[in-house]
């Protein structure tokens, strides 16, 4: 299904989707089994030109769109998701910031790094500060010419692998004033002093999505230069909400994961439903799996809609990132709609799906992980609310206590 595909764009669908079977398929089931990154796909990746896309030309990026990426993302899916993983955050999260808000100085950084084969890390979840981000303790203290950064954040996807890294947190003024919540760019450096200050002190034990490392960062007196702080126009003190538009882009990109996932195990189930017989006659002849097919080609279809039409959201009121309403949308149904896509398409082989010889398993673990990272499906569902009342709706304690203000300010 083109779905008003330009040429260029059905072309880039094509070359990665050739990519995907050839080079990336072959080695999904070994960057699982032995949990380690895959170097040789990302140097593979960027001989192909599929890592740092979204940039712009001027920086040795393609100044392709989010819609351009999310081709790309859904074919890498259809074969590893650790790949799909590598092209989303070599082309959004992260980056998307920095392209959006960084300094000149801080692009070409970033620039640098994502073209030679980094995937930038956003660190922002802590132990005691998942869905509620403003409640993280990380701070960074202003010295001079320079920033400290003391804290610790868990859960960082490429944590150990990732050089480059957009920390938050708390910005203290010289005299220990708060001036809010703000971005810094650090780069995890190799020497042992540099070590000592940015260190990997755990790496989760994760269900799935194996060969992408997830783990706890700790910054121990970690010296981050004043101009590496990424600053909105609206400052620390309101730039926090502006930062966090990262997630626009963010969550479209695992959106699409957790659909090309969906979309590879549908097609292993349509081709098994064509060959595999039982009781004399192809088992796609019978109604009941007829009817699994094509609910779970309608499910696909119409995450595939709301991806795209989020992807091309980007832009029309001068920002950089897609519309939050359509981001949140968009990753809520593809998100839950592919956990059941696989599912499905497991059940329909039957016990060889359980089997580890077949990649449904893999692709059952690795999909369970999309409803929860880059916000939850409940977190994006108040998301969609609050614009749909067009409230501000918190989830602290008294954040519903009767408040005439926030009444004024919402009518």
């Amino acid at each position: 299904m083109e779905l008003n595909l330009s040429r260029d764009e059905i072309a880039l669908q094509a070359r990665a989707r050739e990519f995907s079977q050839s080079v990336v398929r072959p080695r999904a089931a070994a960057i699982d089994r032995d949990e380690q990154y895959p170097w040789d796909i990302v140097k593979a990746l960027a001989g192909a030109g599929f890592l740092g896309m979204t940039m712009p030309k001027a920086l040795g990026g393609q100044g392709r769109s989010f819609l351009d990426a999310v081709l790309v993302i859904e074919e890498m899916a259809k074969s590893c998701t650790v790949t799909a993983r590598i092209v989303v955050e070599t082309n959004m999260g992260a980056l998307s910031t920095v392209m959006a808000y960084g300094s000149e100085a801080q692009k070409k950084l970033a620039a640098g790094l994502v073209l030679a084969g980094d995937k930038p890390a956003i660190c922002i979840t802590e132990p005691d500060a998942g869905s509620d981000a403003l409640a993280m303790t990380t701070r960074a203290d202003r010295r001079g010419d320079k920033f400290i950064i003391n804290g610790k954040k868990h859960w960082i996807t490429g944590a150990g692998v990732s050089r480059l890294h957009l920390i938050f947190a708390h910005v203290f003024d010289e005299r220990g004033e708060e001036l809010g919540i703000g971005g810094f760019l650090a780069v995890r450096r190799e020497s042992e002093n540099a070590a000592k200050s940015l260190r990997v002190t755990r790496r989760e034990q994760t269900m799935g999505l194996r060969g992408m490392p997830e783990g706890e960062l700790t910054f121990e007196d970690l010296e981050v230069p004043a101009d590496m702080a990424v600053l909105p126009p609206s400052g620390f003190r309101r730039g926090f909400a502006d930062l966090m538009n990262a997630y626009n882009s963010q969550r479209v990109g695992a959106g699409t994961v957790a659909m090309g996932i969906a979309a590879g195990a549908l097609d292993r189930a349509l081709d098994w439903a064509k060959t595999r017989e039982q009781f004399g006659r192809k088992i796609g002849e019978f109604q009941g799996l007829q009817w699994m097919l094509a609910d779970m080609q309608t499910q696909l279809t119409a995450a595939r809609l709301m991806l795209y039409a989020a992807a091309r959201s980007r832009g029309p009121d001068g920002s950089a990132f897609p519309d939050p309403m359509l981001a949140a949308q968009a990753k809520i149904f593809a998100s839950e709609s592919a956990i059941k896509i696989v599912n499905d398409a497991l059940q329909l082989f039957g016990a060889r799906g359980y089997s580890r010889d077949l990649p449904l398993e893999r692709m059952a673990r690795d999909v369970r992980m999309f409803t929860i990272g880059g916000g939850t499906a409940q977190v994006l569902r108040t998301l969609v609310a609050s614009k749909m009342l067009g409230w501000k709706l918190p989830q602290t304690r008294d954040g519903y206590a009767p408040n005439p203000s926030m009444r004024d300010a919402a009518e």
